[in-house]
């Protein structure tokens, strides 16, 4: 006889299951207290016992949606991505990048202060340098998307990936520099230059290509 796998579902008869977002908002939820345990405690002294006491979740949960305490942070990291891709999609032909940059390219202070705090700190943890690095891997496709239909070419034509991947080294490498740069308080000055030279460096690489014979 088989058994049904046991995925939690027993302890919570007649309640109704949880929705995407809900479990979206659940994994930010958790990812912000484990940020700040690592940030007080470092990640090596953080356990996933402590993670998941802040949170107000049970252990079982906390593995159930991360698979180490390293990737706590994807949650996290991923709203300063999703900005970033709204931004993308946002831009009209008629908009002026930096401008639009400066309007559009928003993340709430505290968490682009804790979204920096992470990458500074993925300098020394390897951990969680590979979930940085990962996520932007997975953002290069929906870079390929938007910037395809902005050129006007498919998103798998090679003029497209190259660009896709130049902006998302772009958009890497600037937020590295932002978080490892002195005066990285999200209210100084110093952030609307990180969109400015952002600006400046997508420019070239989303004008229409010359046309190919």
């Amino acid at each position: 006889m088989t058994t049904a796998p046991d995925d939690g579902s027993a302890g919570r008869r007649g309640r109704p299951p949880v929705t995407e977002e809900q479990r979206r908002r659940q994994r930010l939820a958790i990812s912000r207290q484990a940020v700040a345990l690592f940030r007080e405690h470092g990640v090596a002294e953080t356990t996933g016992e402590q993670i998941a006491r802040a949170a107000g979740v049970s252990e079982r949960t906390l593995w159930r949606l991360f698979r180490s305490k390293e990737a706590c942070v994807e949650p996290l990291l991923s709203v300063s991505l999703d900005a970033f891709v709204e931004v993308l999609r946002s831009w009209q032909p008629s908009d002026e990048l930096g401008e639009h940059l400066r309007s559009a390219y928003v993340v709430a202070p505290e968490d682009l202060e804790a979204v920096l705090a992470v990458v500074r700190m993925s300098r020394d943890e390897p951990g969680v340098r590979a979930t940085w690095l990962v996520l932007h891997e997975r953002a290069e496709p929906v870079f390929a998307a938007v910037l395809g239909r902005r050129l006007g070419l498919p998103e798998h034509d090679l003029t497209v990936l190259v660009r896709a991947a130049a902006v998302n080294a772009a958009l890497r490498v600037l937020t590295d520099a932002l978080a490892w740069s002195d005066g990285t308080d999200p209210s100084s000055g110093i952030v609307d230059e990180h969109r400015d030279r952002l600006a400046e460096e997508l420019r070239a690489l989303t004008e229409l290509p010359a046309r190919r014979p």
